[in-house]
């Protein structure tokens, strides 16, 4: 009979986080200045704020909510998700620096680094959405490290090896993301999950805030696609910000209307339309460089609702059953598939705008080598954080304690009204 409460983490969660931010603070006291010359490149504080704030939004706001539709662990979702996206930050500003360090001596943080450490830590929100719920945040903390640290040094294989553009390696988020969180809960699999999970249910209310989540990343997701687009040509920004909300608006509606006809009842699922509205700015967002016509990022967005809206309803079940594969955000549908979709239409785009047949041979086994490099990694370092999180040192929440805000959080009055 499993124990009546779960595992108390105060052995392990204080000291690891006490640790890393102390030793954060030592390496920054050392290592980092912040960027005095604000305008080195042809930007300045007033104009590139809005963006970076976007992009937090997004970030703390935006995946913090969209977690929130488990009616028992609402809580745990937007408050974990903004302890990894902090912790995640900080990280990936010391590795993204270490360049900087090793030829200057000093790590220079900017609002442009702020931003790109931002949106690896939305890499390690994308992988915890597949094991939300079955872990503990001393699990979610470690995850962030670990996924950002395969992040990064893919964005550095990426960009040295094949000399990928810093602005798509970054945007690959979605598929390292997604796959590494695929690995974590193929490896962390519970026996238990085969039948649903007692708790793993949502309400009207959860469902309204995950809701609010989903709205505020797709009003800001064209900030996010478009954040690192170069300034120097004011054109592409734009390109970027058009093409991405047609993307998103053609996902809205796209989403709805295959809901509604996979639906017996032809009703549309909420779960679909905060999910697969933002397949459009996932799949876009990784075509970016090589989308140039307002219909070819309708048409991205419309090809990437109807394969994120099909992969959630018949997928995840499937995957769960056959592979022992438990997601529980769907972060495949919802990043993986999209991200995917986008690389292939990112391939097609720039096959279809060459003349020289052996420069798109080239530039077909690249891009093909880029996602071999990006899903190789995202594995490994999935499967290696998978097997440290396997041991028991870290107290696993048990079955019964899954999906439950109580395992971790002081909510007296929860044990009277649920």
């Amino acid at each position: 009979m499993a124990p009546q409460y779960a595992p108390s983490l105060r052995s392990r969660l204080p000291p690891l986080l006490l640790f890393l931010q102390i030793g954060f603070i030592v390496i920054y006291a050392v290592y980092v200045e912040i960027e005095s010359n604000i305008k080195a490149d042809g930007t300045t504080f007033s104009s590139f704020y809005p963006e970076f704030q976007d992009v937090n939004v997004m970030v703390i706001l935006g995946f913090g909510f969209l977690c929130t539709f488990l009616v028992r662990y609402s809580y745990s979702a937007s408050g974990f998700n903004l302890l990894v996206a902090v912790m995640a930050t900080q990280w990936a500003i010391i590795l993204n620096g270490i360049e900087s360090w090793y030829y200057r001596g000093k790590i220079r943080v900017d609002l442009g680094s702020l931003v790109v450490a931002e949106m690896c830590a939305a890499s390690a929100l994308i992988s915890i959405g597949a094991v939300q719920g079955k872990t503990n945040p001393v699990h979610l903390v470690l995850i962030a490290l670990l996924e950002v640290s395969g992040f990064v040094l893919n964005e550095w294989l990426l960009q040295t090896l094949l000399k990928v553009p810093a602005v798509n390696s970054i945007m690959l988020l979605h598929i390292f993301g997604s796959f590494f969180g695929l690995t974590l809960t193929w490896i962390l699999f519970r026996k238990g999950s085969l039948q649903p999970f007692e708790k793993e249910k949502f309400d009207r209310q959860t469902g309204l805030f995950s809701m609010l989540g989903s709205v505020f990343l797709w009003m800001f997701w064209p900030s996010f696609n478009s954040v690192l687009v170069d300034n120097h040509s004011p054109g592409r920004k734009l390109g970027a910000v058009c093409s991405t909300y047609l993307a998103l608006a053609v996902s809205a509606v796209t989403a709805a209307a295959v809901s509604a006809l996979s639906s017996p009842k032809g009703k549309v699922n909420p779960i679909h339309m905060q999910s697969c509205i933002l397949a459009g700015g996932v799949a876009v967002g990784v075509s970016m460089s090589a989308v140039h016509q307002p219909w070819e990022a309708m048409t991205i967005g419309f090809t990437a609702a109807v394969v994120s809206t099909i992969g959630l309803k018949y997928l995840k079940t499937h995957m769960q059953l056959a592979l022992e594969c438990h997601d529980t955000c769907a972060v495949l549908s919802t990043h993986g598939l999209p991200g995917l979709l986008g690389w292939l239409a990112h391939l097609l785009l720039q096959i279809k705008a060459g003349d020289d047949h052996t420069t798109a041979i080239r530039f077909a086994v690249f891009h093909i080598c880029t996602l071999l490099i990006t899903i190789s990694l995202s594995l490994s370092m999935g499967i290696i954080t998978g097997l440290l999180l396997k041991w028991n040192f870290w107290r696993p929440p048990q079955d019964k304690k899954c999906f439950d805000d109580q395992a971790f959080w002081e909510f007296p009055h929860l044990a009277v009204k649920k």
